[in-house]
């Protein structure tokens, strides 16, 4: 039976981790990639094009996509881009990932090696839960955030779409963490935050701009 093709959106660290998940689950047939930034073959994937090559790759019969872009703000934008194409958006997610079978998932969700999630959890549209970090029980993270490398949420917390948590940031239970919020690195967070604050420190406290 042919696999479904796909295109990658990006080319850039975060698309290398993302084209090694696709790789192992082995269920798509990765056609080539798509950037504004490089046209240098991604491992041995041609370069397909900029944002403008889309429509005529999914007219070619690539019916699948993935927005492997860092940037939350970059990939919420390719995300609305790829669904008013038309195209399909599968997740990625590493067979050394641990996910509950009563979480929740959208599409277009990046889950790294070492990643956990556990039940009752729900993950929006096109987040990432990067390399060894965890959503405890009855997490809710929003579309197109990012929780970082060793970075640990406990349970039932919320985070926004759009926020970031850097890496090896944590939350302790209950915490609601605002739309576009950020939490530095090593971060620690005992209270809510803010829609698009900035926090830092043990405890995290906001950081004036």
């Amino acid at each position: 039976m042919q696999k479904p093709c796909l295109v990658i959106i990006g080319s850039g660290g975060h698309a290398k981790v993302i084209v090694e998940i696709f790789e192992e689950t082995a269920a798509f047939d990765i056609v080539g990639y798509t950037s504004l930034s490089s046209t240098e073959p991604l491992f041995h994937y041609p370069y397909l094009g900029g944002d403008d090559a889309l429509p005529s790759i999914l007219a070619s019969g690539v019916t699948h996509a993935f927005p492997a872009i860092g940037s939350n703000r970059i990939r919420q934008r390719m995300l609305v881009q790829l669904q008013i194409l038309g195209f399909s958006l599968p997740n990625a997610i590493s067979r050394h990932a641990i996910v509950s079978p009563r979480a929740t998932l959208g599409s277009a969700i990046a889950i790294m090696p070492g990643a956990i999630v556990n039940v009752g959890s729900a993950i929006g549209d096109g987040a990432i839960l990067n390399t060894a970090s965890s959503v405890d029980h009855d997490g809710r993270i929003g579309a197109c955030a990012h929780i970082a490398p060793g970075a640990h949420l406990a349970g039932n917390v919320t985070v926004g779409e759009g926020a970031f948590f850097a890496a090896g940031s944590c939350a302790i239970p209950g915490m609601n963490i605002g739309s576009w919020a950020t939490v530095g690195a090593g971060g620690v967070v005992i209270r809510p935050i803010e829609p698009n604050s900035v926090m830092i420190g043990v405890p995290a406290t906001r950081r004036l701009r």
